[in-house]
């Protein structure tokens, strides 16, 4: 028998890219997890590069630039949005899911979930972007779950940069991250949620400097792990025969040296990279 219209429209939404975006090049944190994960998945990400960073920009800009990006996913099909950005997913989830007319996941809500699952004292460390933590977008996410839970978080502006010049590992960054961390150290956190998509490239060295004793989130797995489950819970997951491909858009020329990076830490086959205009930037 012959499938009807929504059985054919089932299986085309299933072969769909899962649409992935963040203000610059660390969301592919969050795709490398996708891809261990989901191998079958089609994904297409935008970096908007033009823009970036979101972490010093307005709530409103945040959400005006998030609609627009999302724009371009939605243009490609997309089956899901990903915001693998923290402070996009901060600041600008809650509209995005009025707004869109397919799921959207954030960063914050797994990785908080994950803390809190993770924590023995229930004292919890965030580190993330100015905005991130300003925000306050973890204490309020992690409270949802655990409400008994006591947050400390720390802004760590200094440490995307180290990432994109390559210092995974060198003296000079690890002074910073010891500096960053020592105020959450003294409260005697046992978990630290990694609250930026750049930071899980920094994991051993911050694994260095908070010590044995406290258990560092990962946002970007936590982020794929949530995907996986919604794709399987809403029956959108790609068939078995599919081998899943990625694509990669940014807004701006000028990434290369972190897309490099990224294929050499993360494993990533990033390909010919594709430009796309948004809002009058890119080209």
């Amino acid at each position: 028998m012959r499938p009807g219209p929504e059985e054919e429209a089932a299986v085309r939404r299933c072969r769909q890219p899962i649409g992935v975006f963040d203000s610059g090049v660390g969301g592919l944190t969050v795709v490398a997890a996708l891809r261990t994960l989901l191998p079958g998945e089609h994904i297409f990400y935008v970096g908007d590069t033009a823009r970036v960073p979101y972490g010093g920009k307005s709530a409103a800009t945040v959400e005006r630039y998030s609609i627009e990006i999302s724009g371009l996913l939605l243009a490609e099909e997309a089956k899901l949005i990903v915001v693998a950005c923290n402070t996009a997913s901060a600041l600008a989830v809650p509209r995005l899911r009025e707004l869109l007319r397919v799921p959207v996941i954030g960063v914050v809500e797994p990785g908080a979930a994950a803390a809190a699952r993770a924590t023995r004292t229930g004292s919890i460390g965030v580190i993330g972007t100015r905005a991130t933590i300003r925000s306050r977008a973890y204490d309020r996410a992690i409270h949802a779950v655990l409400p008994t839970a006591r947050v400390s978080t720390t802004a760590c502006p200094i440490l995307v940069p180290l990432i994109e010049e390559g210092w995974l590992e060198d003296d000079v960054t690890d002074r910073v991250i010891a500096r960053y961390l020592a105020p959450l150290i003294s409260k005697r956190i046992d978990t630290l949620v990694l609250g930026c998509t750049h930071y899980p490239m920094l994991a051993p060295a911050i694994a260095r400097a908070a010590g044995a004793g406290i258990e560092l989130v990962d946002s970007a797995r936590n982020c794929a792990e949530a995907v996986r489950e919604l794709l399987e819970g809403e029956g959108m997951s790609a068939p078995s025969d599919q081998l899943g491909r990625l694509r990669v858009a940014l807004t701006d020329v000028g990434s290369g040296s972190f897309l490099r990076l990224a294929e050499e830490v993360l494993g990533l086959q990033v390909g010919e990279v594709e430009t796309r205009a948004v809002q009058g930037v890119g080209g």
